[in-house]
């Protein structure tokens, strides 16, 4: 139940034409707060009720629970979530021994695209295409319960 994930900014499309899915994606969070992330997620057909807890100091590792519940009962906890719902499309996308799910962000994110790479070891050697760029592990301002709150759109740099 330990999540080992690192974050990538993304520099071009090419992952589209390399994808092997896409799935619409919409979620919400019931609570935000740092210690614990409750999530409402639709995808396509399937609905996840999940937890997360805190990231370590790198961002790389957190406790994360996820249950499967019926898509009716997920559109009704999204009506009870915090302030905005999140939209976006996710591409998987194999390499090596890795999967990369990218996401498109819509909706007051668009224009983000971030690539999550899961691995069974916090030192795994991941080798990533020349279509991800800069890592963004740890920094908060990309993680979905803080996008929810405070949208790429409205970002001032």
């Amino acid at each position: 139940m330990i999540e080992i994930e690192r974050k990538y900014l993304v520099n071009s499309k090419d992952y589209r034409s390399l994808a092997y899915s896409k799935t619409h994606i919409i979620q919400g969070f019931l609570n935000s707060h740092p210690d614990r992330v409750v999530r409402i997620r639709i995808a396509d057909e399937k609905a996840f009720l999940t937890v997360k807890g805190r990231s370590n100091s790198s961002g790389t590792t957190r406790f994360e629970w996820e249950k499967k519940i019926p898509v009716s009962e997920a559109e009704l906890l999204l009506e009870l979530c915090e302030k905005e719902i999140l939209e976006k499309i996710r591409y998987c996308v194999e390499t090596g021994n890795h999967i990369i799910e990218v996401d498109e962000f819509l909706g007051s994110n668009e224009g983000l695209v971030v690539a999550e790479i899961e691995s069974e070891n916090v030192n795994d050697n991941i080798e990533v295409p020349a279509w991800v760029g800069l890592e963004v592990t740890g920094d908060i301002k990309y993680y979905n319960s803080q996008l929810s709150k405070y949208p790429f759109n409205e970002w001032k740099e």
